[in-house]
């Protein structure tokens, strides 16, 4: 039986300290998980913070720093899981990084930058699918990725994020064959999020201008929050005949394009 309950799982979620993350893992939390493990690279005060209000929910939790374009730092995450909980049910590959360049500025996509966002929006995934697979597969498991409505889109911040989260998306698929039929692979597609990645760069009144004029666009005339899509993770989670699919939450700009 595919893990469709939450009470007494073991959970991994890369990049798990700040925005979409923390409320995936406070998700799991209140979902009756008994271990969330908040995967991060750089942000180790906020780590902390999310992993303090996991147990603050009644679970147990740790920070647990790998960077997901190390394949030896994701294997020693896996050991170290293993050896802490001797399982693991969910991963959610959360972990991602971009460049703001305009689409049209080609000559600014660098060798750099392709392999910096491929190496961890696609290869960082993979990475950490490959490694937890054995466990996943004897949990009957799940892992659901993050990926975005650029990857559907010629849209984004960068050409090379857009691309890398196509790639994702196929990738998805792929991994749902690759795990089938013990591990359900899927993954979620957000639209413009409040994240510190559009609030560090524009300020709380660009955001605001920025969010104000995806609303107009959108069907239900809102924006994604980090819970609504933690709420999608979750919908993935609790469900055993899916896999292979993603799930757009946008508040329906994409049917308008």
């Amino acid at each position: 039986m595919h893990v469709v309950e939450l009470k007494d799982t073991v959970a991994v979620v890369t990049g798990g300290g700040t925005g979409i993350g923390r409320a995936v893992c406070e998700s799991l939390a209140r979902a009756g998980a008994a271990a969330v493990v908040v995967n991060y690279s750089r942000s180790a005060d906020e780590a902390e913070a999310t992993a303090e209000a996991v147990r603050a929910m009644g679970a147990s939790a740790e920070a647990i720093r790998a960077d997901v374009s190390d394949e030896a730092a994701v294997r020693a995450m896996v050991d170290q899981v293993q050896g802490s909980y001797g399982r693991t049910d969910v991963l959610v590959n959360n972990a991602g990084v971009t460049r703001f360049i305009e689409f049209a500025d080609i000559d600014a996509l660098t060798d750099d930058v392709w392999q910096h966002l491929l190496g961890v929006n696609v290869l960082g995934a993979f990475r950490c699918a490959r490694a937890f697979a054995p466990s996943l597969r004897e949990a009957e498991g799940h892992v659901v990725n993050i990926a975005s409505v650029a990857g559907h889109f010629a849209a984004g911040s960068s050409l090379a994020y857009s691309v890398s989260k196509a790639a994702m998306l196929h990738m998805t698929k792929g991994l749902a064959v690759a795990l089938g039929p013990q591990v359900r692979v899927n993954s979620v597609s957000p639209g413009l999020v409040e994240t510190r990645w559009h609030t560090d760069r524009l300020g709380a009144d660009g955001y605001e201008q920025l969010a104000a004029a995806q609303r107009k666009r959108s069907p239900l005339l809102r924006t994604a929050e980090p819970a609504d899509v933690a709420r999608a993770v979750m919908a993935f989670l609790t469900t055993d005949l899916i896999t292979g699919e993603d799930l757009i939450v946008d508040g329906g700009q994409h049917v308008k394009h």
